[in-house]
């Protein structure tokens, strides 16, 4: 008998896609904290939905047979825990899922500062006619940061739109749809000529904190931030300083440190922000493509062949 164990956030439906299971192929779903600690012990496989409440960590046994642990998102930050990281069994996530709906997302916020669609809202509120002159996206320098699978889903959008695109990773490469990839040394020496900063990067001790003010500093005052990475990328007070003293001239985000954002925050009301809540990539039908892409995983397990997706937990 294999067990699969799916922790649901507090309220969650259960994820679709999973209810034709093989036989010999058992599957709890569990959101309260004792349901959590009883189940785990005698858990094979674990399938983590909820991510941002720390549950996982407290609950995790010291003597346990899981083996393999699926994270249905891309990043796997909130599951890299000292326990978990040190043992040997395998981690894979959601990579591929969310690509496209998040490169379509920052097309979007690309397009909509280039074409002062804020303005143009605000105009209308007002019942004010203003005539004003946009920009052109098609020549635009784009930088993005994480050239993984999403970084470059966006670079594809960009680059056939007419942007050049410059990537950055732990080190220089070639790949399509990129003009370049250079390594993380060298973000600061490519920050002054971007007209869109894009932030795809997971959350790692090498990523927390890189938008800064000493990096926001860099940045061109026409430049735009994107972030659609991990809200903990960006220093928050250090982008609302920059962000009133006109330092650059939007941002676009949908992750946040905290989230959710708390209702007096500052970034609420800013007019030159665009803000979504932490939905860039959840496309109509998303939950159930991350059960199939989850069942096409447990195929290969059940075969004895290798997963896709697999994470290594020491680089992250």
């Amino acid at each position: 008998m294999t067990r699969i164990l799916v922790l649901l956030a507090p309220g969650e439906a259960n994820l679709p896609g999973l209810e034709s299971l093989p036989k010999g192929v058992e599957l709890t779903t569990v959101s309260a904290e004792a349901e959590l600690r009883a189940q785990l012990p005698q858990t094979d496989i674990l399938v983590v939905t909820d991510f941002r409440t720390g549950l996982l960590e407290r609950c995790w046994p010291a003597q346990h047979s899981i083996k393999w642990v699926h994270a249905t998102s891309a990043g796997v930050d909130a599951l890299l825990f000292p326990a978990l990281v040190a043992s040997d069994l395998q981690l894979t996530n959601a990579r591929g899922v969310f690509d496209l709906g998040i490169a379509e997302y920052v097309l979007g916020a690309v397009l909509l500062f280039a074409k002062d669609t804020l303005g143009n809202l605000r105009h209308q509120q007002a019942h004010a006619w203003r005539h004003r002159e946009t920009r052109l996206i098609s020549g635009k320098q784009a930088l993005i940061i994480g050239a993984g699978s999403i970084g470059s889903e966006v670079a594809r959008l960009l680059d056939a739109l007419g942007l050049d695109v410059t990537g950055v990773a732990r080190s220089a490469r070639e790949a399509p749809y990129f003009k370049q990839i250079v390594a993380n040394a060298d973000l600061e020496q490519y920050l002054p000529d971007a007209d869109y900063v894009i932030v795809t990067a997971p959350l790692t001790p090498t990523t927390e904190g890189l938008i800064n003010r000493q990096t926001l500093a860099q940045m061109k005052p026409q430049a735009v931030l994107v972030n659609v990475g991990r809200g903990a990328v960006v220093v928050t007070d250090d982008l609302v300083d920059a962000l009133q003293q006109e330092v650059i001239a939007g941002a676009a985000l949908d992750v946040f440190e905290p989230e959710p954002l708390p209702e007096n925050h500052p970034l609420w009301d800013m007019p030159n922000v665009m803000m979504s809540a932490h939905m860039a990539g959840d496309f109509v039908g998303w939950r159930r493509a991350l059960g199939e892409q989850f069942m096409a995983n447990l195929t290969h397990w059940l075969a004895d062949e290798s997963l896709f997706n697999q994470v290594d937990k020491g680089k992250n």
